[in-house]
């Protein structure tokens, strides 16, 4: 209220000056009353002729660009603008932040792996992530305020949509059909939807692995089992001669050695991934491990395969030695297992130019069809089952290979070719090779 004394002052000042010029012009219109009228039309028309002034320069202002300063008058008028300007200045303030807090809420959204979609009551699109967009096949921009139902046709989604009450989750197939989406529906506000969306497939795909895991264990150990179980039955219950006793027992040693080598490899696997990964400073000499896989292999082909060596350079491998023996022996052996006799087999150490190198294990055997390729490296996937039992393989062997070289910060690369051989190599990364450090006698 500063303000108010001013202006009475200024207005009575105002007044006594149209009462001074009227009392002049009454004196020479020689009309006391006369005189006495104009001067209070004088003051009272001056003031408000101030006042008019004053607030057509506000509204001015307000009409205008608020951006430049309101009207730095004194008085009332000049507090009014003062304090007008000052509210929008806060509620622009107000504005700009929660715009900030809206577009950093959007970033959220966008950064996350799910998709999200907001419907009004409608089924119009009004928000649309970009990760949703990529799932159902949308243009984030382009897609605003069409209805969703015309986008996405799925007949499962549609009725999903329009369904009433609790919203359970639905699966559908993605755009293009490559991925597996689940989609939930949850209802807010009044009629509005949030649509998430999740990319299920590996998950999916994870769930399937173990189903078939658990499924091919369980068969693997009841196949030698059943055949255990039935030596025995024949055993108590027949009486056999001395032959054919050794060849039962025989029968059932082989069984015995072919669950113990399933059970070893499923430890083996899960010792692999339940470890940490090998030590980067922890060196070991190539040479050595190449030639005793090499001269395992020649044991277990019984000179029925050429197997060769090429010479290794002075290389130190970072790793753990258990592991990367068995990733080698894995694949030699099954190299020696599946070529045929007179067949020949070549372990190799190739340099790459980047710093790193590869294991090679190189073979002239049967070959695999390039359809099998992607899914060697899966647990009991066999490109022929009933081959696979006889050459004596438990359908683990490059599951341990893939995990071994993985943990090595490497990866698996397989090119074959049937009826030409195949050939397997161990990429591993610049930073776990180096060449060999001389050690002082």
């Amino acid at each position: 209220m500063v303000w108010l004394v001013p202006r009475l002052l200024a207005t009575l000042l105002l007044l006594a000056l149209g009462g001074a010029l009227g009392f002049l012009v009454g004196a020479a219109l020689k009309s006391a009353e006369i005189g006495a009228a104009i001067g209070a039309l004088l003051g009272a028309g001056s003031a408000v002729l101030v006042d008019v002034l004053r607030a057509a320069r506000l509204m001015a202002w307000l009409r205008g660009d608020q951006d430049r300063p309101a009207p730095r008058d004194t008085g009332f008028w000049g507090e009014l603008a003062y304090r007008i300007e000052r509210v929008l200045r806060q509620r622009e303030q107000t504005i700009v932040a929660e715009q900030l807090r809206l577009r950093e809420f959007l970033e959220a959204i966008e950064a996350s792996p799910n998709g999200v979609v907001l419907l009004d009551a409608q089924d119009h699109i009004a928000w649309c992530s970009s990760v949703a967009a990529d799932h159902l096949g949308l243009d984030a921009q382009r897609d605003l305020r069409q209805p969703i139902t015309n986008l996405v046709r799925q007949p499962a989604f549609v009725a999903y949509l329009h369904e009433r009450g609790p919203h359970e989750p639905l699966l559908i197939p993605a755009s293009g059909g490559r991925l597996s989406l689940q989609l939930v529906l949850r209802a807010y506000g009044d009629g509005q939807k949030l649509l998430l969306t999740m990319d299920v497939t590996e998950r999916l795909r994870a769930e399937t692995m173990r189903r078939d895991f658990v499924a091919n264990v369980s068969h693997e150990i009841r196949t030698p089992l059943t055949v255990l179980a039935g030596f025995v039955e024949t055993m108590a219950s027949l009486p056999l001669t001395e032959t054919e006793r050794g060849r039962v027992l025989k029968l059932m040693q082989q069984q015995t050695a072919r669950m113990q080598v399933l059970v070893a490899d499923l430890l083996t696997l899960a010792q692999l991934e339940g470890s940490p990964r090998p030590p980067a400073d922890r060196w070991l000499p190539l040479g050595p491990l190449l030639q005793r896989v090499a001269a395992d292999a020649r044991a277990l082909s019984a000179g029925r395969h050429t197997v060769a060596l090429d010479e290794t350079p002075d290389i130190e491998i970072a790793g753990t030695e258990a592991e990367l023996l068995s990733a080698v022996a894995n694949l030699v052996n099954n190299a020696v297992r599946y070529t045929p006799d007179g067949g020949r087999i070549d372990i190799a150490w190739l340099p790459r130019a980047d710093g790193g190198g590869a294991i090679e294990v190189r073979d002239t055997g049967i070959g695999i069809a390039r359809e099998h390729l992607p899914r060697l490296t899966e647990r009991f996937y066999r490109v022929d089952g009933s081959r696979s039992r006889d050459t004596g393989g438990t359908g683990l062997g490059l599951s341990i290979v893939k995990h071994v070289v993985q943990r090595h910060g490497g990866a698996l690369e397989v090119d074959s070719t049937p009826g030409q051989g195949s050939r397997f190599r161990l990429l591993l990364p610049s930073g776990r090779v180096r060449q060999a450090v001389a050690v002082a006698a």
